[in-house]
């Protein structure tokens, strides 16, 4: 059955709800000028982790959009007011991994660190499953769409760098298969329309729903952010996919300014599913 999974996102210190294709520097200073912000919370990262600690949203993810140093500061909050159930991700590597568990992550999130050089490197992720085990690891693969220029049909590549660089990394059943040895769960992006409230990308969504039937991926998390803008979305999420994909929702949550999404319902959903 789907579930709603929470998210955290940090920007220069601030828990933030931003455009994610407007993002194109590490440099949170340079990205202030240029990305495209849904949101700018008031309140501290603690507020968030306390909210999803006090209606049980497990597999809550907290994303440092950038390497300053209030984003550190501002996600160590956020672990330490429920430690050991929220993710962290956002330049994590094999230097920090073991001491973001330490801080009270309950599973680190990798992706750019992964592709030195835009390449994929298996022996990176093997050697972080060698330092924290592969039950602590979560492989963002967040995508863009590209279309086949043969038959039309649409395919997604990874995208690393703050979505802002596509690799040659094509999503497919196969690719999961052969990852789900070293972690325990993926994350999807779907940067096209990520924190533009326009709708999920439902092929996306349809074809991890197959893709995670294969018996060899059983057990294994892989949850979809991108595009959600409706109560709705979960139902449509659970059915295309067989109830095998989560959900993440951001820009549209009340709890992030939106007006699209009560976060109460959300509750409401898994508490009932």
């Amino acid at each position: 059955m789907t579930k709603f999974k929470g998210c955290i996102d940090i920007h220069d210190g601030q828990v933030k709800q931003i455009v994610g294709a407007s993002l194109r520097s590490d440099r949170d200073q340079e990205t202030s000028k240029t990305v495209t912000t849904n949101f700018i919370s008031l309140k501290p990262s603690s507020y968030y982790s306390d909210l999803y600690k006090t209606n049980k949203i497990e597999g809550t993810h907290v994303i440092k959009l950038g390497s300053s140093e209030s984003n550190i500061q501002s996600a160590k909050l956020a672990l330490h007011t429920w430690p050991g159930h929220l993710q962290i991700g956002g330049g994590i590597n094999d230097t920090n991994a073991a001491q973001w568990l330490k801080d009270g992550a309950s599973k680190v999130i990798v992706t750019s660190w992964l592709f030195p050089e835009g390449k994929f490197s298996l022996e990176r992720l093997k050697k972080l499953v060698l330092l924290i085990g592969a039950e602590r690891i979560v492989v963002d693969l967040s995508c863009k769409t590209k279309i086949n220029e043969k038959d039309g049909s649409p395919e997604w590549y990874v995208a690393i760098n703050k979505w802002t660089k596509l690799t040659d990394l094509q999503l497919s059943e196969q690719l999961f298969v052969h990852l789900s040895q070293y972690c325990s769960e993926f994350l999807i992006h779907a940067a096209d329309v990520e924190g533009l409230c326009n709708g999920i990308d439902e092929t996306l969504v349809s074809q991890l729903g197959k893709w995670f039937k294969n018996p060899a991926l059983k057990g294994k998390t892989v949850v979809y952010a991108g595009g959600a803008k409706s109560i709705d979305d979960l139902a449509i999420v659970d059915k295309l996919s067989d109830g095998l994909v989560d959900l993440t929702y951001g820009s549209a949550l009340d709890i992030f300014g939106g007006n699209l999404v009560k976060f109460d319902e959300c509750v409401e959903w898994n508490n009932k599913h």
